[in-house]
């Protein structure tokens, strides 16, 4: 292939870097999939110049999916916020488990 070939492959490309697998029952009792899934694409030279790459934050279900593409920075600020937000949620629960035992 040709050098120009493979820089558009290479900017075309993106990895999944991990999904998330939610099932769960409507009420008659259907099964369905709910799935999260972050795929990044890497930083590249465009037009001689440096360009971020992205991450893609995607939601699918059984019938659609929508995506949202983030700028490294944008990423970094969703995963501090969801970091904290998993730490005070599990410190909660924590909570009530010691109450739970004291009782």
């Amino acid at each position: 292939m040709t050098q120009a070939i493979l820089k558009m492959k290479q900017r075309s490309e993106s990895t999944i870097e991990d999904e998330i697998i939610h099932w769960w029952k409507d009420d008659a009792a259907e099964l369905h999939r709910n799935a999260l899934r972050l795929e990044t694409e890497r930083a590249q030279m465009v037009n001689g110049f440096p360009r971020d790459g992205t991450v893609l934050f995607r939601l699918i279900n059984d019938t659609s999916q929508m995506s949202m593409k983030l700028s490294p920075d944008e990423a970094l600020r969703i995963g501090t916020e969801l970091l904290t937000l998993g730490k005070e949620m599990i410190n909660q629960k924590r909570v009530l488990w010691n109450r739970y035992e004291d009782e």
